[in-house]
């Protein structure tokens, strides 16, 4: 078993085990004087999830983080995007899509997500239709397929993660599926999966 903080998780077990949010607080080392360092670490990753790439007006307008913490943070993403990327990764299943969104399971909002893939069935991009819209009946193929026509995509699979942890699809789930699932059809991008996710395992509706 597990305990303690994120240098705790590190040291007993690996860098992979730790949430998005931990890994935040392990870059920043400490809080600030208004915010503790979760929740400090939790202001970034919120708005990492509306616009990945924040420019320093954007980051130092976050309490508890001056020019130096953002700087830093903009070298993190830079070379994450330059070495690690999930861009033109293969996807094979639900599980390879599983693997390149975990690190969204751990978000107290609800995210709806679309995946465009390629010809080769390769990953061209992560869409962030929506963040924390309750009901999915308000989710229209448009607002999903747009990134896909913009992509020029052959496919697409979303996902969404439930914060309660609870993978069992609702009848909601269900029906959003179908209706993407004509949307598709209509469209010639037909959709491969729906994914139902927390960071720690998944379940595919399809």
């Amino acid at each position: 078993m597990i305990v303690g903080g994120p240098r705790e998780k590190l040291v007993q077990s690996s860098v992979t085990r730790l949430s998005d949010v931990e890994l935040w607080m392990l870059v920043l080392g400490r809080g600030s004087r208004s915010h503790s360092l979760e929740k400090l670490a939790r202001s970034i990753m919120e708005t990492l999830d509306s616009n990945p790439n924040p420019d320093l007006k954007q980051l130092t307008a976050l309490q508890g983080i001056h020019t130096v913490r953002a700087g830093m943070i903009q070298a993190i993403l830079e070379i994450g995007k330059r070495r690690f990327s999930c861009k033109g990764s293969a996807i094979g299943g639900p599980e390879d899509a599983f693997q390149m969104i975990r690190n969204l399971g751990d978000r107290k909002q609800e995210h709806f997500l679309c995946m465009t893939i390629n010809g080769a069935g390769e990953l061209i991009q992560v869409h962030t239709v929506t963040i924390g819209l309750v009901n999915r009946t308000l989710i229209h193929p448009r607002e999903v397929f747009a990134p896909a026509l913009k992509d020029r995509a052959a496919s697409i699979i979303v996902a969404h993660n439930h914060p309660s942890r609870n993978l069992e699809p609702s009848q909601e789930d269900r029906e959003i599926t179908r209706r993407l699932q004509d949307a598709g059809d209509l469209l010639g991008i037909p959709l491969l999966d729906h994914i139902v996710f927390h960071f720690s395992d998944y379940r595919s509706i399809m």
